[in-house]
């Protein structure tokens, strides 16, 4: 990947106004679409095979007029006043004609109406208008909801002066999230600490650049995908936060890997493909953490939670596509003048430059690290008692949708859930419906009177507001109104004993009841999520662990990665409920009501922290490695221990700078969301403000050098069958690094077709590595052939297989069609063809398949056990892809192995390959000899 991701820094660095008109002409294309197509969000929330969803369904097919969105006009009448004044009953009464009137509104109660309780307050001074409309709040026309609000403006105007009122109820309960001018903050921040870490005005807007038109992309995106699937509101601002946080941070790793070299003399283009494959294969990595714990949100089995998580997936998936691209385009404007403002430097004197190296080595590492891996045990304890303490408020951590009480005061939504509270219980704000069918019963409304009262004697519930059949007598309503509020635990717990005396009512009544309303769905979705949030950290966790053990080739290092994670995680949610739960902070960071917290909050905090706390880890941690592989390498005999502290020091000292500027602007973007961001996006973002502040300067800078230093060179020990079972992952850019060390071998300009030098395979056997072959040295001019004899025809087929790129080499170097190995396989692979006629029932068949497209490379094993025809048709096969490929100007290079050379030579003769090189295999050592063959 990093060689791939090298070759695409170059070209987008020579090709910059091609890459940027063309993401500007996507996002155009994106944004042209939305005007089309989109048909805005979902503010509803649901979730199938519940019962609260079955039995909404329930009512949709018989009771439609009890099923549909709800909203209400809370009344209050003036002091000294009642609702039930001649004044007050007219006003009220012509409202409600004027509700009955709209289109769209399927029925309207007045608070009058004899058939129905509990609309006026017991005190007289308030009353509700209820409003059912057709269809879930999705459903209602936007004309139907205007109309509805005009008339409740018209009611304030006609109504008695000192008349209180406020529309509300379920249509209203959700608000849209929309941008403030604050979030513009976080991103003046962001564009803050660009500059401070890139001394540059003009290179501090390339990452910032490059995350807007990502976000702008990914936002439309979502908008055109609400034309075939249900997005709910939160999705798309989620989508910004995260898109403009990881956004910025993946562009600053590429662009200050590439300020690096450009400072210490490399050629800006060459940078700029290096930083790319490099940096940017880290980045590449750290992206795909995110796509899978965002991904892995489905693991919850719910609809709304999944779309939340693929889309925010995709905004993660643009970010690094632009990264990658956009980025390196933009540092293609800036050449040679990315390298900033020179930092001051005081002038030495002779007897300074004269100073030793030991008094000098303690300045070339951070202090921090110095002080942290010093007192390794001091750091230890202080981290994790300071985050035990942060976590404790997790406990009263309390779940459940986002209802009108929790939005700003000044909401019209929020005032009549306040005043609904106030005058009708709290309880009001949430009504419970329990449906069911009664097609068997002989007395419906008897029936009714019954299990109503039934319902009444449950602790729990403060009344029974209507308890009737529908028209046609076959299913039974029952609307309750609980004692406590919507979002109350009490609430959810008289919902279980509800359900509970389930089977008692059917056996007793023969009604089979179902609990629902949109109270009951929210609670159901609280459960549900509750229920996801163990599966889905231990899917984090255990992915976390197995994907760090794959980069880092420890046990150890992951392990510590991940508990540091859990510490983080558990921070973020004791501070979100110190806020939301015990009202700490809540004035000044704008929280409009205290209690639960939205329920997907958790499970989205996990997967996104997940990524970013991963991303942190790879970049500090992948240096240390680094610099330890490299220190053991230069001096083996040396103190292990010693070095590994050293490689810690080093490794955090080179990329502690640009970790802290992520973390800040990460922060930043987080924290903008808080103060004025909508009541669903407000915990989220101080959860991953908290949980990023947490992760990157006490966990992956304090607690994981402390850790490390405590272990030594022990924290990069892995079994050695673990270590052959993992496969290997690049994300640092050894490849890259590999292929710029060995750019002019076998020589400047090599053109030969095939080149090794002290190539050896491995396989493994009943445990063990056993040398299959080793020191081959070999060169192949293009257009030449090559023959393979081998007493182990394993060896041989190994040794083919590897040419092809099917096999990575243990040792030694390796150049194919000019394209070094193992870094270059991908390519390989796909322009090397292969043909394995040992054992095949159509060989002949295999041999021109090897031959298929444009290959000019082919490896064949098994030549010689072509017999009789087949030999001829082969030597034609031969003869017509050499001409096929010299028709292109080019030469076709076959390496091929036989146990009969004779009878491979005879094939070979007959296809006109005049020079044939043999190369000999053996387990310890090989020659090549070349001899010439008639035609």
């Amino acid at each position: 990947m990093s060689t791939l991701l090298y070759s695409l820094g170059r070209w987008s660095y020579r090709h910059s106004w091609h890459v940027l008109v063309g993401w500007l002409l996507i996002l155009g294309i994106a944004g042209g679409s939305v005007a089309l197509f989109m048909k805005g969000t979902d503010n509803s929330f649901t979730i199938p095979g519940t019962e609260a969803q079955e039995g909404i369904a329930l009512l949709e097919r018989t009771f439609p007029q009890a099923s549909g969105a709800s909203a209400q006009l809370v009344i209050v009448a003036p002091d000294g006043e009642t609702v039930e004044s001649d004044a007050m009953t007219e006003a009220v009464t012509a409202t409600a004609d004027e509700f009955r009137d709209v289109e769209g509104v399927s029925n309207v109660t007045d608070p009058y109406d004899d058939l129905v309780d509990g609309l006026i307050s017991d005190d007289g001074q308030a009353a509700l208008i209820q409003l059912q409309f057709d269809g879930q709040s999705t459903d209602v026309e936007q004309t139907t909801i205007d109309e509805v609000e005009r008339i409740a403006a018209d009611f304030r105007t006609a109504a008695p002066e000192g008349t209180t009122s406020a529309l509300g109820g379920d249509l209203f309960a959700t608000s849209i999230p929309a941008l403030t001018i604050t979030e513009a903050i976080g991103v003046l921040v962001a564009l803050f600490v660009l500059i401070v870490t890139f001394r540059s005005i003009a290179v501090a807007w390339f990452p910032l650049v490059s995350a807007l038109i990502g976000v702008g992309l990914a936002v439309a995106l979502i908008y055109v995908a609400t034309a075939f699937t249900t997005v709910s509101s939160t999705t798309p601002m989620l989508a910004v936060m995260l898109g403009l946080a990881v956004g910025i941070d993946y562009a600053l790793f590429i662009v200050s890997r590439h300020q690096d070299q450009v400072r210490s003399g490399v050629d800006p283009e060459e940078s700029v493909a290096r930083a790319t494959g490099t940096a940017g294969s880290a980045v590449v990595f750290a992206g795909v953490t995110v796509l899978i714990a965002l991904v892995g949100l489905s693991l919850a089995g719910i609809p709304f939670l999944t779309t939340m998580g693929i889309a925010a997936a995709a905004a993660v998936a643009i970010a690094v596509l632009v990264a990658v691209t956009l980025t390196p385009a933009m540092l293609g404007f800036s050449k040679g003048r990315v390298v900033g403002w020179r930092r001051r430097r005081a002038a030495k004197t002779a007897s300074t430059k004269a100073a030793t190296t030991t008094e000098a080595a303690p300045q070339r590492t951070n202090r921090w690290v110095n002080l942290v891996t010093r007192h390794p045990v001091v750091a230890t304890v202080a981290v994790v008692v300071t985050l035990g303490v942060m976590a404790i408020p997790a406990a009263s951590l309390a779940l459940a949708l986002p209802n009108a009480g929790v939005q700003p005061e000044s909401s019209q939504a929020r005032q009549a859930y306040d005043l609904n509270a106030e005058h009708f219980g709290e309880g009001a704000n949430g009504p419970l419906i329990m449906t069911g069918t009664i097609v068997t019963s002989t007395d419906p409304l008897g029936l009714m009177e019954d299990l109503q009262a039934e319902v009444e004697q449950i602790p729990g519930v403060d009344r029974v507001l209507l308890a009737t059949p529908n028209e046609t007598a076959d299913t039974g309503l029952i609307q309750i109104v609980p004692t406590t509020a919507p979002d109350a635990p009490e609430t959810a717990d008289l919902v279980r004993e509800l359900r509970s005396h389930h089977d008692e009512w059917e056996e007793e009544y023969g009604v089979d009841l179902l609990v629902t309303g949109f109270t009951a769905v929210g609670i159901d979705i609280s459960d549900r999520l509750g229920a996801a949030l163990l599966p889905f950290g231990l899917f984090v966790v255990g992915l976390s662990f197995v994907l760090l053990m794959i980069v880092f080739r420890s046990i150890w290092v992951p392990l510590k990665a991940t508990l540091g994670y859990l510490l983080s995680i558990l921070a973020a949610f004791g501070v979100v409920a110190a806020v939301f739960e015990w009202g700490w902070f809540a004035d000044a960071l704008h929280v409009a009501k205290t209690g639960p917290v939205i329920s997907f909050m958790p499970i989205i905090l996990m997967g996104v922290l997940f990524g970013l706390a991963m991303d942190y880890e790879v970049f500090l941690v992948s240096r240390m490695r680094e610099d330890f592989v490299h220190a053991r390498r230069a001096n083996p005999d040396g103190d292990a221990r010693a070095t590994a502290i050293g490689a810690v020091r080093s490794g955090f000292s080179a990329s502690a700078r640009v970790v802290v500027a992520a973390a800040v602007i990460m922060f930043a973007v987080f924290a903008a969301f808080v103060p004025e961001g909508d009541s669903s996006i407000k915990p989220i973002a101080l959860g991953l403000a908290v949980g990023i502040a947490v992760d990157a300067f006490l966990i992956r800078m304090t607690l994981g050098p402390a850790v490390m230093a405590l272990l030594g060179d022990k924290a990069w020990w892995m079994p050695r069958w673990l270590d052959r079972l993992l496969p290997k992952v690049d994300i640092e850019g050894e490849a890259v690094e590999h292929e710029l060390a060995h750019a002019e071998w076998p020589e400047p300009a090599y053109t030969g077709a095939l080149a090794a030098d002290g190539l050896e395979v491995r396989a493994e056997s009943r445990g063990d590595d056993v040398v299959v072959f080793r020191d081959v040295s070999v060169r192949l001019a293009d257009g030449g052939t090559l023959l393979i004899d081998a007493d182990d025809p394993h060896a041989a087929r190994a040794f083919l297989l590897t040419v092809a790129g099917r096999i990575a080499p243990a040792d030694g170097l390796l150049r194919v069609a000019g394209h070094l190995l193992p870094g270059r396989a991908a390519w390989v692979r796909a322009h090397v063809g292969v043909a394995e006629l040992t054992g095949s029932e159509r060989p002949l068949t295999d041999l021109r398949r090897a031959f298929g497209g444009r290959t000019r490379f082919v490896v064949v094993s098994g030549l010689d056990t072509l017999r009789g025809s087949e030999r001829d048709q082969a030597a034609a096969l031969l003869r017509d892809a050499a001409a096929g490929v010299a028709a292109r100007g080019e030469k076709l290079t076959i390496v091929a192995s036989a146990r009969d050379l004779d009878a491979a030579r005879g094939v070979l003769a007959d296809a006109h390959r005049t020079s044939v090189d043999t190369l000999t295999l053996t387990a310890s050592a090989s020659r090549i000899d070349t001899q010439v063959i008639s035609s």
